[in-house]
């Protein structure tokens, strides 16, 4: 629902008698389909037991005995409207201690004490019901979901924010570092972009995780194991974000996860997008993690970036995340989120199929993707030496110069 549709059904169900009013949303929430009467319910406040009594009577021809009825009544009121605080009172009301018992049994402050009785259990509405039937309060689970949508809870996934050993002393200083350097790109019309390399995928006619919509009793049949193909191989997606144009391109590799391809997907983003969406850049700014393919002690990716810079004619500046922050990146949550939702269920079974689902990700911001296959072999482990290094045109920054860095074209051509 957009905010129009909830202002108008919330503003109409103030409005209307009550028992018009349980049709009016009962409708309401069947035009919305799946999940509507739990969407109604949390907008509106009445109960999905009322929403349900009123989808009876859109049913059973009680709406169209009720329109007679309003027909045939000239002076009567054929609607009663419930009294000023008439009908059966809030449990709250009953048990006045009910939300800070509620909330007792949520809190983790004594995280580890044996005492919390629901610190080992899973805490779903039936066993927070059952725990405050032990306490006293005879309320249903129904009830409790109203009442933790009051007190401002709901239904949160594990967020992989923490991380492991102690936090970077100059943590906070970096994000500052990038966010301001960022917006000075942006706002001079230079591209600043995140890259990262996705997680591995088995091509073939695999499990894919999370569920799609199937005739019922038909589900998708995939081989029994996960093991990877030989003659398949498995995909490599790299990413390139486009922060400020809200643009993504993934190159999808069948080789190695080097740095060489990562510099290669960086230039293909260029060559087909890029380009044309920044004619007048004269530099890069990338943002990336600080370990794999484009990580900050990796030889090869400064070398690559060389190559890079000298094909395009840009100075390219790079900035990488502090360590344990990966999960900060831009892309991780801006683009290959979206491209998770996108392909769930799906069995993978070809390049074709990948680049297809990766390629018809989009989201209501506006969201679009490139993408490609890569068939190019990379090779793994390839060292460079000092001599090598020595001959890029590495320019450190003052602060963290591991960290911020440049590399200027040794090229004029473009």
């Amino acid at each position: 629902m957009n905010d129009i549709e909830k202002r108008r059904i919330t503003t109409m169900a103030k409005l209307l008698p009550e028992n018009i009013r349980r049709v009016y949303l009962a409708f309401e929430a069947q035009a919305l389909g799946y999940g509507g009467l739990t969407a109604i319910s949390q907008l509106t406040g009445v109960s999905i037991t009322t929403l349900r009594t009123g989808v009876k009577e859109l049913k059973d021809g009680t709406v169209e005995a009720m329109v007679q009825n309003y027909a045939a009544a000239s002076q009567e009121q054929p609607f009663r409207e419930r009294a000023p605080g008439a009908g059966r009172p809030r449990v709250t009301q009953k048990f006045k201690e009910l939300p800070t018992a509620l909330e007792k049994l949520l809190a983790d402050a004594t995280f580890g004490s044996p005492s919390q009785p629901l610190l080992w259990t899973t805490k779903s509405l039936r066993n927070l019901e059952a725990e405050l039937r032990t306490q006293g309060y005879s309320v249903s689970y129904r009830t409790i979901g109203t009442l933790l949508a009051d007190l401002g809870y709901s239904l949160q996934l594990n967020q992989k924010n923490l991380q492991v050993g102690e936090e970077h002393v100059d943590r906070d200083a970096q994000f500052q570092f990038i966010n301001a350097r960022a917006q000075e790109f942006i706002e001079q019309g230079d591209p600043v972009i995140s890259v990262d390399t996705k997680k591995k995928e088995n091509i073939g006619n695999f499990i894919g995780k999370g569920a799609e919509y199937a005739p019922k009793g038909k589900p998708v049949e995939v081989l029994d194991h996960d093991f990877p193909l030989p003659e398949e191989g498995k995909a490599v997606p790299y990413g390139v974000f486009d922060m400020a144009a809200n643009e993504g391109f993934v190159n999808v590799g069948i080789s190695a996860d080097t740095a060489e391809f990562a510099a290669e997907s960086i230039y293909q983003w260029w060559l087909q997008m890029g380009h044309e969406r920044y004619p007048n850049a004269r530099k890069l700014f990338i943002t990336c993690d600080g370990g794999g393919s484009n990580g900050s002690r990796n030889r090869l990716w400064k070398t690559s970036l060389q190559d890079l810079a000298n094909r395009t004619g840009m100075e390219i500046f790079v900035s990488h995340f502090p360590p344990g922050t990966s999960k900060w990146n831009k892309i991780e949550h801006r683009m290959f989120s979206q491209i998770t939702k996108n392909w769930r269920g799906r069995p993978l079974v070809s390049m074709q199929v990948i680049v297809s689902l990766i390629a018809a990700t989009t989201t209501r911001q506006g969201l679009k993707i490139q993408c490609q296959a890569d068939r190019n072999t990379y090779e793994p482990g390839k060292k460079i030496s000092d001599e090598e290094l020595a001959k890029v045109n590495l320019n450190r920054e003052d602060f963290h110069g591991d960290w911020n860095y440049s590399i200027e074209s040794q090229s004029d051509e473009v």
